[in-house]
């Protein structure tokens, strides 16, 4: 186990009126690792995902019990600033989408809001950080053109470099290339290989191939609950828990 988490989490359950989605939910993630989340449709692994940027706030009939600390600071504290939070958070989803505006100001968007205004620094940011989602190439004589003229592949790189654009400590990606081709998911992939030297990337899939090729950590859950979790090699190649050990087999997905 990696002996220096940024987040860890201890009995977390989450209801949706009476349902329980999320059952005594105990873990740590490591920084500086992708740790992939895997498990069934169904199994609670986008609840948990937002449980991390407080993104279940939004609906009132959620209730959240439990404790979730990231770098030491419990975030379900009813104290806590939500907007620092979530820019402390890189937000990927299933779908990419870019803002109703040009590419250059995709980027920028974020760049203005943290008070950077001055032309000269704005170009080298969105350069930047265009260049991180490895984007730069293809759109640097496009930046004035809508994102909206982007493939979906671009869209997605786009909105990975918006979200580095608010300086994250944590790349939060749920099922980031689901609607991509090979080639866009590859590039996705690539992207995160190299940038977990500088951020944390917690990445919910169900697709076991991307877990094995990418992982450093995997949380396997099942109906609401952590089944196992440890680094990617022993989960693959040693896993413990009989459902674990069907799920890996494609007994059932």
């Amino acid at each position: 186990m990696y002996n220096n988490p940024i987040i860890k989490i201890t009995g977390l359950n989450l209801y949706i009126e009476k349902q329980k989605i999320l059952n005594d939910i105990n873990l740590s993630i490591p920084k500086n690792k992708i740790t992939v989340i895997l498990g069934p449709s169904g199994c609670g692994k986008t609840t948990l995902l937002k449980c991390l940027n407080r993104l279940t706030d939004l609906n009132e009939e959620i209730k959240i019990s439990g404790k979730i600390l990231i770098d030491d600071e419990d975030i379900l504290n009813d104290k806590i600033d939500i907007i620092k939070l979530r820019q402390k958070m890189g937000l990927l989803s299933q779908r990419p989408y870019p803002l109703p505006m040009s590419i250059y100001n995709n980027v920028a968007y974020g760049l203005k809001i943290k008070g950077i205004t001055k032309k000269k620094l704005l170009d080298e940011y969105v350069e930047h950080y265009l260049k991180q989602a490895n984007l730069w190439d293809e759109v640097s004589s496009r930046l004035k053109e809508p994102a909206s003229g982007l493939s979906i592949g671009q869209q997605q790189r786009l909105c990975l470099a918006r979200g580095l654009a608010v300086d994250p400590e944590i790349i939060l990606a749920d099922e980031p290339t689901s609607a991509l081709d090979p080639l866009s998911s590859q590039a996705i992939e690539s992207r995160f290989v190299e940038l977990k030297k500088n951020y944390t990337i917690i990445l919910v899939t169900h697709i076991l191939r991307q877990a094995k090729r990418i992982a450093d950590y995997v949380i396997f859950m099942y109906l609401g609950e952590v089944i196992e979790q440890g680094e990617a090699n022993d989960f693959f190649e040693n896993p413990k828990m009989d459902i674990t050990k069907q799920y890996l087999k494609g007994l059932f997905n």
